[in-house]
């Protein structure tokens, strides 16, 4: 299959944003492949946001395309808050600044939540509200 470099790295860095391939580098076409395959969630998940199918989105991404993720959400115009999992992971939520706020006042580390915090952000990223009532009441008894 043949991959039109110059829309895919359009797509995958949000057009205009200055950067310029090298002039027939094969590695930085294959790079750019790379990144697209490993971004492709993250750039369904704006297309969603956009379409306004959600409101709020987390999506757990590799840390080294922190930059390119960055880029992207600020080329949009779109809210977010990036949270460290390890030296090789973030979480990255984005979408609407109401719901990002409310995400900014939550402990970064998903598994020290509260269980009201787990409820609220379940709630907001979509979740079904019966089983995110389950789970809040298995979390709230085992305290």
């Amino acid at each position: 299959m043949r991959v039109n470099t110059a829309n895919l790295y359009s797509g995958i860095y949000g057009g205009n944003c200055g950067v310029v391939l090298p002039f027939g580098a094969a590695a930085s076409r294959n790079k750019i492949k790379s990144d697209y395959t490993d971004l492709r969630v993250f750039y369904h998940h704006i297309y969603e946001y956009k379409k306004g199918i959600r409101n709020l989105i987390l999506t757990t991404e590799k840390a080294k395309y922190r930059s390119t993720i960055e880029q992207r959400l600020q080329h949009e115009n779109i809210d977010y808050v990036i949270h460290e999992i390890d030296n090789n992971k973030i979480n990255v939520y984005f979408g609407e600044k109401p719901c990002v706020d409310v995400v900014r006042t939550f402990n970064p580390k998903l598994n020290e939540l509260t269980p009201e915090q787990d409820f609220m952000l379940g709630i907001m990223l979509g979740y079904d509200r019966v089983k995110q009532c389950e789970r809040f009441m298995k979390l709230k008894n085992t305290i």
